[in-house]
């Protein structure tokens, strides 16, 4: 039934439309827009949806229009409007059978946006669980780096000292409390060596350890002391001697002086000792060597006088031309020029003096008496004071603890105090006690001297300059005007000195337990105590000689570093096994040869190639400790064969030459 108002003809068929849409063909015209539909209600869209499909679903019918209480003209669409559009054009595709396809798309987006939200809830978990991962990945490597360093000592390595026991763990709470320790690069290394030695405790040490190779070291014997000459008169002038440097470079620069005035004929005064900025000692000769000795000893070679005569002491030594200095002698200077320059001086003036005489003797060539006068002097005529000597022996005996009898050296380095080292071991257990002397040559005017790096950063090269341009003016110079080595290259040819971290992981990896005692030589380390901690943590027993001997009993040699000096060559020297860091040391040199020459082939010396360890040492942070062990060990291992003194080399160093030794084969 139709209402009072005409129903518009649609423009075409809508029975045609429908033939076409039910046979398949897409309809080609479009439909109005959609919001001619007037606004409607509830009861109007419900009849829509029972309406037949011939009318025009774009088209408006009577039955939509019945349900409206009147037909309002059309205005703007409203959202509203546009909402319920939407609707009855649903349902007329629904009509069509094409609502299927909506049904589809709706729950297409439901799925994809239920999808959408299970990936959003799986990235923030895998996310956290990342984040997790990493932060569980670095917990157990800093507990697994902290187990390396305290390994099986909070429950069994408890290792007693000389003040007590204390744990491993205990010394880095220590340490934590302050200032940490100087590890430089070295952290892993150390924490691979201190696992190594908490593990290694029960393990036997390495057989040539504390021992040189017995039969060919033992075929040497002594024999400088033989003298197969006639005393020289002196006729020819006086030689005075100032020697520079400290205490080991004095005592070369005077054995040099005494073989200069026999070679010159001409009589030789005390030598004295320069003062030096570096060492600021004002020691004398008298204050560390029996002058009385050294004059009677070498009598049947030179003459020797304390002063020059009265008529020499007023003269104007420069303005006569009889000072020399080592400017004027070249290095290793040949005996041919003291004949050929310095001989006409003493004819001239009667008196030379040398001074900051050094090392300005060759060692070759030179004739067989002249060699054999030089070590003659250093191992024989040269002892230290009874003050020295009654010091050094206090020293040796806390070194040796319960030792029972005293060492091969001990007579010709503390004289007759070794025998009240002798009796009063007789009243004390006699239990067999040895130790390892250290030399670390890590003073700062080695340090700064020797141009390399160690690891202190931009800080530590402005001070080492500084310390240069005071005390080493001609080496600033010489920077400045000279490319010179980098401190790389310096390092990779083995010109370093090895620090104290490389010296105690060296004699880690040599198999000494961590109860061994060592007495550490030149304590005055360039970075302080803090630079001990790496060695005292690894070894507990670990001593100098201001922790052996009291305030007291070290009072009478402050401020005397070259007496200081002697003290640690008796307790290095007279060791049951020696190891340097510089074999170039002068100290090393002195105290490795004094061993040879009296040590009888049982005083073994750890002499390092600094070269082979640099190598090693530059894969610190990847080698692993059993390839470090190894490697370590036969570099140090090439090191202690028993040869002969090599051509032009130190006879203080190498002793076993026919001039010094007598071979009994």
């Amino acid at each position: 039934m139709v209402s009072g108002r005409t129903r518009p003809m649609a423009s075409t068929s809508t029975l045609s439309d429908t033939a076409l849409e039910s046979n398949g063909k897409p309809n080609e015209q479009e439909p109005p827009e959609s919001d001619e539909i007037g606004v409607s209600d509830q009861t109007g869209l419900n009849k829509a949806r029972a309406s037949s499909f011939h009318a025009r679903p774009s088209s408006p019918t009577s039955r939509s229009r019945q349900g409206s209480p009147c037909h309002s003209p059309r205005l703007r669409p409203s959202r509203l409007s546009n909402d319920r559009s939407h609707a009855s054009s649903f349902w007329d595709l629904k009509g069509l059978g094409l609502g299927f396809l909506w049904d589809q798309k709706q729950q297409l987006k439901v799925k994809r946006k239920a999808t959408k939200a299970w990936y959003s809830r799986k990235r923030v978990k895998g996310l956290v669980s990342l984040i997790g991962l990493v932060g569980l990945f670095f917990l157990v490597n800093w507990i697994m780096l902290l187990r390396l360093q305290d390994h099986g000592v909070d429950s069994k390595a408890v290792v007693s000292g000389i003040s007590g026991s204390v744990s491993i763990r205990e010394k880095w709470r220590k340490y934590g409390k302050g200032k940490r320790p100087q590890k430089g690069t070295y952290g892993r290394m150390l924490a691979l060596a201190a696992h190594a030695l908490a593990e290694g405790q029960n393990k036997p040490e390495p057989k040539d350890l504390w021992q040189e190779p017995f039969v060919p070291a033992s075929a040497w014997k002594p024999c400088a002391d033989q003298c197969n000459w006639e005393a020289s008169e002196g006729n020819n002038g006086y030689i005075m001697v100032t020697a520079n440097g400290g205490i080991n470079q004095q005592r070369i620069a005077v054995c040099n002086a005494v073989v200069v005035a026999r070679l010159l004929n001409s009589t030789l005064v005390v030598p004295r000792f320069l003062y030096s900025s570096v060492w600021r000692d004002m020691s004398q000769f008298s204050d560390i060597y029996q002058e009385e000795h050294f004059i009677n000893y070498l009598t049947p070679d030179i003459r020797i006088v304390k002063e020059l005569p009265e008529d020499l002491r007023s003269l104007d030594l420069e303005a006569i031309g009889s000072i020399v200095t080592d400017e004027n002698i070249m290095k290793e200077a040949k005996p041919s020029f003291y004949l050929k320059k310095i001989l006409p001086i003493l004819f001239k003036n009667r008196v030379v003096h040398f001074f900051g005489f050094g090392n300005r003797l060759a060692f070759d060539p030179i004739p067989f008496q002249l060699q054999r006068l030089r070590c003659r002097c250093n191992f024989h005529a040269l002892q230290f004071v009874p003050k020295i000597q009654e010091t050094g022996a206090l020293l040796l005996q806390r070194l040796r603890q319960h030792d029972g009898h005293p060492g091969r050296l001990d007579h010709y380095l503390i004289g007759q105090s070794a025998e009240s080292i002798k009796k009063e071991s007789n009243n004390r257990a006699k239990k067999a006690s040895r130790y390892l002397a250290l030399h670390l040559r890590f003073e700062i005017d080695m340090v700064a001297h020797s141009l390399c790096e160690f690891g202190g950063g931009e800080e530590e090269r402005q001070e080492l300059e500084a310390f240069r341009e005071i005390h080493f003016p001609a080496l600033t110079l010489l920077k400045k005007t000279t490319k010179l080595p980098s401190p790389a290259e310096l390092r990779s040819e083995g010109l370093c000195p090895l620090t104290p971290e490389e010296a105690i992981l060296m004699l880690a990896a040599l198999g000494f337990k961590r109860k061994a005692h060592i007495f550490v030589a030149g304590s005055q380390i360039y970075g302080g105590q803090s630079r001990l901690a790496a060695l005292t943590s690894l070894y507990p027993n670990l001593v100098t000689k201001e922790k052996l001997l009291s305030s007291t009993e070290l009072e009478p040699f402050v401020n005397f570093s070259s007496q200081l000096a002697a003290l640690d060559f008796i307790g290095c020297t007279a060791a049951d096994a020696f190891a340097m860091t510089d074999s170039g040391s002068q100290f090393s040199s002195l105290a490795s040869g004094y061993r040879m020459y009296y040590g009888g082939g049982k005083m073994p010396t750890i002499r390092p190639n600094k070269r082979r360890l640099a190598t090693i040492f530059l894969k610190n942070s990847t080698i692993e400790w059993r390839v470090f062990e190894q490697r370590v060990r036969k570099a140090v291992r090439q090191t202690k064969h028993v040869q002969t003194r090599p051509k032009a080399r130190s006879i203080y160093r190498y002793p076993r030459c026919k001039e010094c030794m007598c071979r009994l084969d």
